[in-house]
């Protein structure tokens, strides 16, 4: 393809967008990526710094509710297709703030995904290609489900169910693309994940405050009795099924994206305080000996476990981590990472 395809990334100094831009850059030349970030506590630019100069990466700063700039923005770059990362993901923060969950999730998605209906599709002769070819595609969670029991999977039948404010935010965002899609023809895709781990996630959550507070000789801090119950997916597993999602999927589908590596939190914290632990042994006793169990969450989902068999027989996609050499990449990266911090670097 000689001609650059413009694409607008949301959200992409955060976690997954900060891995998912670099990763689809060295794959496809024939693309140029505008990342949209508003720089909050959950991405900064530091987690792009390697894109620095990089001729088909542009940075604009700017939130998904300003409809003014993101029509400006349709228009300035062509822009011929959305990723949209974007969100409020925090639970706990979803507990304590909720009304900045809807404003991003609900209103945010909404603003992004009407701007860019009536780019492609109400004025086409404003376009500077036709429609064709234009995808919209939604990054959402497996929370939208609610909680399992000791058996069964998620799959993209399975009713909405969601729990905290976060996950209900996220759940609204799902049905409003989905009403575009029905209502009005338009090119969308959509992809449910399970919780995400590896480079560059923020320091609270679960996996980097273990390796973290191990380090530090602190607490580790575990809700409740530890026996909650998620799937674990290694971040570049999933940027790669979004990949293929995006590029391949069926127009309105909905595919969900799971590492199958359910892991109570007991065990992750072992886990990884194991692997710590051959990295860099304690001058006494274990990293196991750190692990403390606090007040639980309000509304804690038990458990959450994904079916991936659309997109593996859809599409051909297959996580290529397991959870353990996964965590070993991201036990190193974290090390590498707080000894620099630590050392003023």
């Amino acid at each position: 393809m000689s001609e650059k395809k413009n694409i607008l990334v949301t959200g992409g100094l955060g976690f997954i967008g900060s891995n998912f831009i670099p990763y689809f850059l060295g794959k496809y030349p024939e693309y140029h990526i505008v990342n949209l970030d508003i720089v909050t506590y959950a991405g900064e630019e530091q987690n792009l710094a390697e894109l620095k100069g990089h001729p088909r990466y542009t940075f604009i700063k700017g939130d998904v509710c300003d409809r003014e700039l993101l029509e400006t923005l349709f228009h300035r770059f062509d822009i011929k297709g959305v990723i949209h990362f974007a969100a409020e993901s925090h639970v706990d923060n979803s507990i304590s703030n909720p009304a900045v969950f809807i404003e991003t999730n609900v209103k945010g998605t909404f603003t992004l995904l009407d701007v860019a209906y009536k780019y492609w599709m109400m004025a086409p002769f404003s376009c500077k290609t036709p429609y064709e070819g234009c995808r919209f595609h939604h990054i959402s969670t497996d929370e939208v489900y609610g909680s399992l029991g000791d058996t069964g999977l998620f799959t993209e039948e399975t009713p909405y169910a969601p729990n905290s404010p976060y996950s209900a935010s996220k759940a609204s965002s799902d049905m409003i693309v989905r009403s575009y899609r029905h209502t009005y023809g338009m090119n969308t895709v959509i992809t449910n994940c399970s919780n995400n781990y590896g480079p560059k996630q923020h320091d609270e959550k679960l996996i980097p405050t273990i390796i973290r507070k191990a380090l530090a000789g602190q607490p580790i801090p575990i809700y409740g009795d530890g026996k909650n119950i998620r799937d674990w997916l290694y971040v570049e597993d999933h940027c790669k099924g979004i990949d293929l999602a995006f590029h391949n999927g069926e127009p309105g589908a909905v595919y969900n994206i799971g590492g199958k590596n359910e892991k109570d939190n007991n065990a992750v914290a072992r886990t990884i305080c194991d692997v710590l632990y051959e990295e860099c042994p304690c001058e006494t006793g274990t990293y196991r000996d750190q692990i403390t169990y606090v007040e639980d969450r309000a509304g804690h989902d038990m458990r959450y476990a994904i079916d991936a068999s659309r997109i593996e027989n859809k599409l051909g996609w297959k996580a290529e981590e397991n959870f353990e050499s996964g965590i070993r990449k991201t036990v190193a990266w974290y090390v590498e990472k707080y000894r620099g911090e630590n050392s003023g670097a």
